[in-house]
């Protein structure tokens, strides 16, 4: 084949697209919802893990170690917790710095409340967890060290938000392989039935020899522009309503907003993402249904 055919067999493959324009458009609100939902499961997940991972860095876990444990069994304390494989970081915090941050908080009034009874405050460490799924692992390998007298609790918000990631990621992927079926299904259908309404002009291409490229061109020209329209109009969506719903939801949960990853950071990935998907799946949906006149010559074509 000659690159001079390519302009007319491109052109051909818009033609297809106009030609079965119901049917294209079929595919088109199909693929669609099919990226829709692959999309918003895809932004959900990674967002719950962002906010995961802000829950680690924003809000970290407090050890505190009982009031009478001195300087010398704090730090050597501090020793033991650094050597547990999940925790990432920790940082001594000495009873006097405890004390000063409250004082910084709640000003010289606790003076005043304490009244000489000196310093109540242990001395205490602020630790982060590498993975916040095995949160009451490590919280109970540290209630068992000597001089701890407890931990700050966030299991209740590690654990529901792990819990929403692995069901949004399972979720989204049987969505995703069910509709991607259908999606596929429809689009060599609407393929068919080009071929089926052209199949007097493929005889006769046959017939003369023309190759087996010339005849695929349009049909897969046809097949990738429905499933890249669908890749565009998904993204476009997705991305017209991502800061919406992000500042509805920041509304309710206030640190939604300041965890959650913000539109610049999302788009591209969303765009590009969507996009070669729905390329991938009109170009495998036309070459299902064009293999199978390939091998087929003149009258086979047509039935005869």
């Amino acid at each position: 084949m000659k690159l001079s055919g390519i302009p007319y067999l491109l052109k051909e493959g818009f033609r297809n697209i106009w030609a079965n324009r119901m049917m294209s458009l079929a595919s088109v609100v199909v693929l669609l919802s099919c990226l829709l939902i692959t999309g918003t499961a895809a932004l959900v997940s990674v967002n719950v893990q962002a906010l995961i991972a802000g829950i680690g860095d924003d809000n970290e876990i407090t050890v505190y170690l009982r009031p009478d444990c001195n300087d010398t069994d704090s730090l050597a304390l501090g020793a033991k917790l650094s050597a547990i494989p999940n925790i990432e970081t920790c940082r001594f915090r000495s009873r006097k710095e405890v004390l000063a941050s409250y004082q910084k908080t709640l000003g010289d009034n606790i003076y005043a409340a304490m009244e000489g009874e000196g310093n109540p405050f242990g001395n205490e460490y602020k630790i982060r967890l590498q993975d916040l799924s095995q949160y009451e692992t490590t919280v109970t390998q540290i209630k068992t060290l000597e001089g701890v007298d407890k931990v700050s609790d966030r299991s209740d918000i590690a654990e529901k938000l792990t819990r929403l990631d692995q069901f949004v990621t399972t979720a989204g992927l049987w969505v995703v392989l069910i509709l991607g079926v259908v999606t596929l299904f429809i689009i060599a259908n609407t393929i068919k039935m080009t071929m089926y309404a052209r199949r007097f002009e493929i005889s006769i291409m046959k017939s003369v020899g023309a190759t087996n490229a010339f005849v695929r061109i349009p049909f897969m020209v046809e097949a990738m522009v429905i499933g890249l329209l669908a890749g565009l109009l998904s993204s476009v969506v997705l991305i017209i309503l991502y800061e919406p719903i992000r500042q509805a939801a920041s509304n309710v949960i206030g640190m939604i907003r300041t965890a959650t990853l913000p539109l610049y950071e999302v788009w591209l990935p969303v765009l590009l993402s969507l996009s070669g998907i729905g390329l991938l799946i009109g170009l495998l949906g036309g070459a299902v249904s064009v293999t199978r006149y390939l091998n087929k010559e003149g009258g086979a074509i047509l039935g005869t």
